[in-house]
């Protein structure tokens, strides 16, 4: 991973909520990294939710892929 470093403008109200997010000795990298990972868990679960409460008729069967 390259260590260059970006510049990404936030309000203050935004920088106040980061702040308060960020754990003692964690960088922001590693918090938007988690929130990151946090975020795509959370889409992963609405998907599987969605196709659990899927009527049959709409799911595709393996055998037809």
């Amino acid at each position: 991973m390259s260590n260059a470093s970006k510049r990404i403008p936030v309000t203050e109200q935004r920088w106040e909520e980061l702040n308060e997010l960020k754990g003692a000795g964690q960088t922001y990298d590693e918090l938007l990294k988690d929130l990151i990972q946090e975020k795509n868990r959370s889409q992963l679960a609405d998907r599987v939710r969605s196709v659990r409460e899927a009527d049959e008729e709409e799911l595709t069967p393996l055998d037809e892929l």
